[in-house]
């Protein structure tokens, strides 16, 4: 027999692995239709039926800006008058479509239209002056197609960090993407913006107002990558509610803090993390003020809850949803460390997991928290399970109540410090083996 070149032979396994993973998200075998992702089990039953938003209009096509076979770029546009808000990422690595969006949102918007841009499988970020340079071509062509300013051209990335967005394939599809659009596409247009996603998400309300109904529908992305940091994840959120854009932005950042900043998958804040509100003044009815601002803006928070709470439905690997409520803190920056300690512990979310009602890593938790805490006047609930106060473990308190308890889907874990009446409540899921297979293969 001849020598064995072994490593000839690594190389061509590891080549052969490379083919059998070269499909989206690596799980596709070469020559075979990929399988279809396993959808989360906290998933709605379907995706909900937005209104219309007048002044809105959606479309989404296949660019092949990294996912083959599947819709990757979305485009909106927006009637002319559209005030606009939004926040983000206050990450010092943030990408490129974020800066400039941030800039173009401090500008005095005109009378003109505005448009957003979305792909997925690129977030363009940590580019350098490539990717300055990309944002500005797409986002010039949209200009371009629609006759809007560059200036109300708004683009988001989402996907591999460090990797040059190949723009040329955005920029080839906006003439296709602008005949197609029309406003009952929303859906199609969440589909375009998932990642590790397994649904799409979306959520809507309806207000009265004085003369019409003001509508609101929003859309958003994200699975991984989730702690609070503004805003979390891709969020796009319509109305076609008349409002001057100062006060839309402050009904948007009043509402951030209780919504999207206070999820958590997995304390990883993303680098492309944004949500853009956009109101183009079409409704039927009165500007929004008075009793009726009051309304809109309880709505607005409905929805953003709705859309917040769709993303940690779709963790990554996600079996739980688990509401953290922390009560009875000296004051809110206490109540938020100690929720989060616990909504953010590996070694809760992976009991959870397991269904093991260990309430000794949420003492532990609290304990690394840096919230003020005293031994003595903690008390654990799981719902309405009292488990633990006064400094021990309820005497009243039965393992096998515990344990059936954490076989429910959604779940509740109530920490009262005893030492205030600031409260927080967290929303997180719990830590499986599935999370580490997607990000281990994420970008194979």
């Amino acid at each position: 027999m001849g020598k064995t070149d072994w490593k000839a032979e690594a190389k061509a396994l590891k080549q052969k692995l490379r083919k059998l993973k070269a499909a989206p998200e690596g799980k596709a075998k070469a020559g075979k239709a990929k399988a279809a992702k396993a959808v989360s089990p906290l998933a709605p039953a379907a995706f909900p039926a937005l209104p219309p938003i007048r002044g809105v209009e959606f479309a989404a096509v296949e660019a092949g800006v990294r996912y083959q076979n599947r819709k990757d770029v979305m485009l909106v546009r927006l009637a002319p008058g559209t005030a606009m808000a939004g926040v983000f990422t206050r990450s010092s690595t943030r990408s490129a479509c974020v800066r400039d969006c941030q800039a173009k949102l401090a500008l005095k918007a005109g009378a003109e239209g505005a448009a957003i841009i979305v792909n997925s499988g690129n977030s363009n970020a940590f580019t350098g002056k490539i990717g300055d340079e990309a944002v500005a071509a797409v986002t010039g062509a949209v200009a371009e197609a629609l006759s809007i300013p560059t200036a109300r051209v708004f683009s988001s990335s989402t996907g591999v960090i460090g990797e040059p967005l190949p723009h040329d394939k955005i920029t080839a599809v906006v003439p296709a993407l602008v005949a197609d659009l029309r406003e009952d596409a929303i859906e199609m247009a969440a589909h375009a913006m998932m990642t590790t996603d397994t649904f799409p998400k979306g959520a809507a309300a309806t207000v009265q107002g004085e003369g019409g109904v003001i509508h609101i529908a929003g859309v958003a992305k994200g699975s991984g990558m989730i702690a609070p940091d503004m805003a979390t994840m891709l969020v796009y959120i319509f109305t076609d509610a008349r409002i001057a854009p100062a006060a839309l932005q402050k009904m948007l950042s009043r509402n951030v803090d209780a919504t999207f900043n206070s999820i958590t998958v997995d304390s990883d804040t993303s680098t492309s993390d944004t949500l853009l509100l956009a109101a183009t003044g079409q409704s039927d009815a009165a500007e929004v003020k008075g009793p009726v601002a009051k309304a809109f803006e309880t709505a607005l928070h409905g929805v953003m809850r709705d859309l917040a709470l769709q993303v940690v439905r779709d963790g990554e690997g996600a079996t739980k949803l688990v509401e953290v409520r922390v009560t009875g803190a000296a004051n809110d920056a206490d109540a938020a460390k100690a929720a989060f300690a616990i909504a953010n512990s590996p070694l809760v979310k992976t009991a959870i997991a397991g269904q093991d009602p260990n309430w000794g890593r949420i003492v532990a938790a609290i304990g690394k928290s840096g919230a003020t805490a005293e031994r003595d006047l903690l008390t654990i609930r799981f719902g309405d399970i009292l488990v633990a106060e006064k400094g021990w473990r309820n005497p009243d308190y039965r393992e096998e109540d515990g344990a059936n308890y954490m076989l429910r889907p959604e779940l509740l874990i109530h920490v009262d410090l005893g030492l205030g009446k600031a409260r927080r409540s967290v929303w997180t899921c719990d830590l499986t083996a599935r999370y580490i297979e997607i990000n281990a293969d994420y970008r194979s």
